[in-house]
């Protein structure tokens, strides 16, 4: 059975608050998984994150009577969604804490004009020249943002682009995925795919577990609440209104990762990374409603 989804003003508006609701809880767990890796072996970070929100969701699927190992869960869709959020959290979790909160935050809102260039390419979905044209310009502010030819580039900047391809591609892999798993299964996996980044990278980072202080271990708990609320609120979102009317409130998370950036880290910003932000925004925008004309 299909759920009835509202259409009316009302719901569009609880929608937009529920996705603002996400993207400041995603934007605050950010913050707070970078402010950690500044004291924690990466791996353990990821290890620890992705633990903690594989049981709320294992909890909350037990409470609802939802099974964990339903059979579609080894499905094709499943097995390489699986490796997308690997790569995904893995990549954008190392941008956030090696380079600039706010670059990265900002790279990461091209991930939908990648999903729409995905659906077309590998769904068949009908993306006219002007939304291709959209996706070229989104493109071309990231790599404004990153500035391969400049002075200031780091090969570092690649890292925030990698986890965008990452997270396009599980939401690719998402739209094929069993309809049969809900949204705990599907959160449960996914934070668990964290846990497998980490255990991974810890063959690369090669450093040893730390104990964990009080204050670390309180930012570690609020990192994994938020992430678990963002996660329940997106869906929500996705769930109330019209998808066109919620989508765009997407990028309010600019905003929150850039003012977290500048004031809790000190970060500036520049003219590139201005201009770089209103290109993929912009192009994002447009193609949201170009959707909504054919």
């Amino acid at each position: 059975m299909t759920a009835h989804i509202q259409t009316d003003p009302r719901s569009n508006l609880i929608g937009s608050a529920w996705m603002i609701v996400a993207m400041a809880g995603f934007a605050l767990e950010d913050a707070l998984l970078k402010h950690m890796s500044a004291v924690l072996p990466i791996w353990q970070v990821l290890v620890l994150f992705g633990a903690g929100g594989a049981a709320i969701f294992a909890g909350a699927a037990t409470w609802r009577g939802t099974r964990l190992m339903h059979p579609d869960v080894l499905s094709p869709a499943m097995k390489v969604r699986a490796v997308f959020e690997i790569l995904g959290r893995l990549f954008y979790v190392l941008a956030i804490a090696l380079t600039p909160l706010s670059s990265a935050t900002v790279i990461l809102q091209a991930t939908p004009l990648v999903v729409v260039a995905g659906a077309a390419l590998f769904f068949g979905e009908t993306v006219g020249w002007r939304r291709w044209s959209a996706i070229l310009v989104g493109m071309i502010g990231v790599v404004i943002i990153i500035q391969p030819t400049g002075d200031s580039f780091s090969i570092l900047s690649i890292l925030a682009i990698l986890g965008m391809f990452g997270f396009a591609g599980r939401d690719l892999a998402s739209r094929a995925a069993p309809a049969t798993l809900g949204t705990e299964v599907l959160g449960f996996y996914g934070f668990l795919c964290i846990v497998i980044a980490g255990l991974a990278y810890r063959f690369w980072e090669s450093a040893p577990m730390v104990a964990l202080p009080i204050n670390t271990s309180l930012h570690m708990g609020g990192a994994v609440i938020l992430g678990t609320i963002a996660y329940a609120s997106l869906m929500k979102a996705m769930r109330t209104g019209e998808v066109s009317a919620v989508t765009p409130f997407r990028y309010t998370r600019l905003l929150f990762g850039i003012g977290l950036g500048v004031f809790m880290f000190g970060e500036h910003l520049d003219r590139t990374m201005w201009i770089g932000s209103a290109l993929i925004v912009a192009s994002g925008l447009y193609i949201l409603w170009r959707g909504r004309q054919v």
